[in-house]
């Protein structure tokens, strides 16, 4: 499960606004707005899914551990041939 955090840094990692990630996840942009509060809103598990699999197209990994969670974003330059 995505929470508000990750979402939030995964955007930044990205360079996207909430308005870029809620076109590419086909959600609301209240939707990604509601998700992304800290206010504990609801959200429907499948606009979190749907968001989760926008970030991980993009190159992001969600983490997640007993001890918190994080957002890393796979460089996969140093696989392409220049």
């Amino acid at each position: 499960m995505i929470t508000a955090r990750q979402s939030r840094a995964a955007r930044a990692l990205l360079g996207w606004t909430q308005e870029t990630l809620a076109d590419k996840a086909q959600v609301s942009l209240t939707a990604l707005k509601r998700l992304e509060s800290e206010s504990g809103l609801e959200v429907y598990e499948t606009t979190r899914d749907q968001v989760r699999r926008a970030l991980e197209a993009a190159g992001v990994v969600l983490l997640s551990t007993d001890r918190g969670h994080g957002v890393l974003l796979v460089d996969d330059r140093r696989n392409r041939k220049l």
